[in-house]
């Protein structure tokens, strides 16, 4: 299966918001280091489909969390 320039760019956008290393995306994604190596910095793109789904995975769970309104914080206008 082929990576995206936008999966890709999204996974890096992600990684960078949560200030994340290569050893801490590896073990949230469960993808090798060498293989997030390979992607961000040789433009390898062709992924087995395994590591496919744990990227896209990832990166949907990253999404619903950032998503997500936490039931303390709702602000309420009162005009």
């Amino acid at each position: 299966m082929k990576l995206t320039e936008n999966q890709v760019i999204a996974i890096k956008r992600k990684r960078g918001e949560l200030n994340m290393s290569i050893r801490g995306l590896e073990r949230a994604t469960g993808v090798s280091r060498w293989t997030l190596i390979d992607i961000f910095k040789h433009d390898h793109r062709n992924v087995n489909s395994k590591t496919f789904k744990k990227l896209n995975d990832w990166l949907i769970n990253e999404y619903e969390l950032s998503t997500r309104v936490h039931p303390t914080k709702v602000v309420v206008n009162h005009d």
